[in-house]
Order: C-alpha cells, then sequence, then structure tokens
C-alpha cells in the first residue's frame, strides 16, 4: 500500500503550519481561513513531500474515534479563552492528518464495530464530525484498507455497510511461479551488510523458495493460514547470517550460502507453520527438515536429470565418509573431498572453478551430495556426516532355516 505514493505528485503546496496540510487556495479548517483572510498574498508556503502524504494506522480493538478522526482539546479552549465548540479547540486524528494523502488501515477486521460505523461519513460524505458538534471538514483523500480473508471470521468482521462503501476489492494470493517468488524474496530480504553483499547460489535460493511452495500443497500444514511470502524471506536471510558467521569464524574474505545454512534457517521456517492434527503429531522441526529434503530433490532432479554419479557412489560404498558442519571451512571442506573420484566431473559439468572460486565449489558439491542423500543412495547422519549404508548380510543361522509360516488356531 505504501507503494501507492508513488503515483502522487511529487510536492504539493500547504499552508505553513497547518496541521492538515490545507490547501493555500482552498483551505477548509478554521484558522487557515481567517489566516487566509488576514494575511492574503503574504500567507506563508510549504511544500509537503509524497512520502508524508501517506498516513498509516494498524487496527487494534483499543483504537478509538478520538485517534482517527480527532477530539476537542478542553486545555486548549482554556488556555486560550474560547468556547469549547470552537474550531480552534479541534485535535486532529490521523484521518483528517491524512488530508489530500492516503489514509490506510491494516487488519480493518480487528477494529471495533463502533469505529467503523465512524468511518461511514468520510467514505460516504468526505466530510468528518467530531463530538456532536456542527464541524464539518470536506477531507480530500484516498481511503485503503487491508486484511486477511480468515480474519473475517477469526478475530473480527468487516461490518456489511462499510464493506459496500469501499470501491474495489483486490484480492492477493502467493506468488503462482517459483520464479516470481525469488524475485520478490530477492527484492524483500536483507542481504547486502555493510556493503558487502554474500553470494547466494541459484540452487539454494530455489530450494529455499520451494520449501514455501511444498509446504502450501502439504496437507499436514493448515490451509487457512497457508505459507506466507514471509518464510522465504527471513529464511534467506537466516541463512546468509549464518554464513557470514562461518565466513567470521575461519576469516574467510567471501561468503557464500550452502545448504548446511538453510538448515541452521530451520527456526525461520518453524514458526511460520500452522500444523493440523497430522502435522502437530510430527512436529514442526520435523516438517521443516522434510520439506528441505523434499526441495532439495526437487532442484537436484532439475539440474542433474540423467547425471551419472556412479564414480561419486562408488567412493563411499568402499567405506568412504565426509563429514562436515556448518562452520566448516572451506579449505578444510576441499581437503575432504579431494579422495572423492568424479568430483571434477561435477564442477566443470555446473561450470564452477575449484581454483578461482573455491567457495562456490564447495556449495555445489555440497548440494551434490545433499541431492543424492535425498534420493536415497547416501546416508547422512550428525555423528559420521554422508557416508554410504552398507546391508547387512543375512545371518547364517537364520538363513539355513525353514521358512515357516504362522499357524493360527
Amino acid at each position: 500500500m505504501r507503494a501507492l505514493t508513488t503515483l502522487l505528485d511529487e510536492e504539493i503546496p500547504v499552508i505553513k503550519g497547518c496541521e492538515i496540510n490545507d490547501d493555500p487556495f482552498f483551505p477548509i479548517c478554521a484558522s487557515c481561513r481567517r489566516r487566509a483572510a488576514e494575511e492574503g498574498d503574504d500567507l506563508p508556503i510549504a511544500f509537503l513531500g509524497r512520502d508524508e502524504r501517506y498516513v498509516e494506522k494498524l487496527a487494534t480493538p483499543d483504537v478509538t474515534i478520538a485517534d482517527i478522526i480527532g477530539d476537542l482539546d478542553p486545555i486548549k479552549a482554556a488556555s486560550k479563552g474560547r468556547e469549547l465548540s470552537a474550531h480552534e479547540n479541534i485535535h486532529f486524528g490521523l484521518l483528517p492528518r491524512a488530508h489530500r494523502g492516503i489514509f490506510a488501515i491494516n487488519e480493518l477486521p480487528d477494529l471495533a464495530p463502533k469505529i467503523q460505523v465512524g468511518l461511514f461519513n468520510i467514505m460516504q460524505e468526505g466530510d468528518v464530525q467530531i463530538k456532536g458538534f456542527p464541524i464539518r471538514l470536506p477531507l480530500d483523500l484516498l481511503m485503503v484498507f487491508s486484511a486477511n480473508p480468515e480474519d473475517y471470521t477469526a478475530r473480527g468482521k468487516i461490518i456489511t455497510p462499510l464493506k459496500d462503501r469501499i470501491g474495489s476489492e483486490i484480492k492477493t494470493h502467493y506468488p503462482m511461479d517459483i520464479r516470481d517468488g525469488i524475485r520478490i524474496t530477492r527484492q524483500e530480504s536483507w542481504t547486502d551488510r555493510d556493503g558487502t553483499k554474500p553470494a547466494i547460489p541459484d540452487f539454494v535460493q530455489e530450494i529455499i523458495e520451494a520449501v514455501a511452495f511444498l509446504g502450501r500443497q502439504d496437507n499436514r500444514i493448515d490451509k487457512r493460514s497457508g505459507v506466507s511470502q514471509r518464510l522465504p524471506i527471513s529464511c534467506t536471510e537466516n541463512a546468509v547470517s549464518n554464513a557470514e558467521r562461518r565466513a567470521l569464524i575461519n576469516a574467510e574474505k567471501r561468503t557464500v550460502v550452502r545448504i548446511a545454512d538453510i538448515y541452521a534457517a530451520i527456526p525461520a521456517i518453524t514458526g511460520k507453520l500452522e500444523l493440523e492434527y497430522e502435522g502437530e503429531l510430527k512436529g514442526s522441526g520435523q516438517i521443516a527438515q522434510e520439506l528441505i529434503q523434499a526441495a532439495i530433490l526437487k532442484a537436484f532432479e532439475k539440474r542433474f536429470p540423467s547425471q551419472n554419479f556412479d564414480h561419486i557412489i562408488q567412493w563411499f560404498n568402499l567405506g568412504g565418509q565426509v563429514k562436515t558442519t556448518d562452520q566448516t571451512s572451506t579449505a578444510e571442506y576441499l581437503e575432504k573431498l579431494e579422495p572423492i573420484q568424479g568430483i571434477g566431473e561435477i564442477l566443470q559439468y555446473l561450470r564452477i572453478s575449484k581454483r578461482d572460486n573455491p567457495e562456490m565449489a564447495v556449495a555445489a558439491i555440497e548440494f551434490v551430495l545433499e541431492g543424492l542423500y535425498a534420493e536415497k543412495k547416501l546416508s547422512r547422519n550428525e555423528d559420521r556426516g554422508y557416508f554410504k549404508e552398507m546391508d547387512k548380510p543375512e545371518d547364517e543361522y537364520f538363513k539355513d532355516l525353514p521358512n515357516r509360516r504362522r499357524s493360527f488356531n
């Protein structure tokens, strides 16, 4: 909604000192009309920028008419010796202060019904009434509201007469395409820090976004609450923070986000999942891990539809294992990957140079190992890292016994 200000003029002239940004040619408040009559062409003028013409209020149950529209200030009346009903005694609320601008209310259903009724006049007639006195302010403004559909019945309700006065109802939706989601996440996430922008590989960004898309399709997650776009945004920021932490610990000059950083960002995921009963049985942490693994598998199969990983799998079949953490340095990681055959071919396929860009090479190989784990071609746990679970040979004693079926009486 704040982007609506881009449709306004860059600057507009206002009467200097006016609380409601009166037009110098058509003032509506009593004090500005008096000043215009007394000072004429000498009336001081100021210019108001477009961003200053946007006023926003979060609807909460404790919001009052005085907050939105205004009230009479008896102290101001007493100090100036005026009658209480004088226009000059008005303490304007947020709505009149948005005159000649945009007034936005967030989470409209949370606004008490009596306050919603108070908006009728401004939306129908364009004026406000304060404390029952015959004070008419013909305001010129645009009113916009926001609300989540489930909030109509969950916490509050938009009363029908007010909804009837709203000119247009615009329904938004989650990104339909993962590329659109990635663009939104890149735009909104805080990744450019202290002038240094960490490198986020395309597959990492795609996996983070796919977690949200898969979550919206998961029956264990409440469809009414859904999975908001804040999930990939927060997950990206947490993953970048973990990558920065690793770079600082290991005194590395370049920061590249790895798959391990996504797992480290699970706290950014669990808090944004409203689970159904089946999901509650598993827990949000387990479901978050499963969503990440499913997203990795999807990205892996997309990038390697027919790639041969037999050399890598064979190395693990011979007892090889790679144990790393989210804090493992690039040099240490490359040292552990050195004995594995087929690594060079994979990097060549991805057009990544281990010599020129070792941090990106490590991130790519970790993606491959995670992909093989997601395809159940490798095993992984915290104690051993990546390894291959060998099939246990059948015990010779039980092998020789006849295969007897259990009989039931």
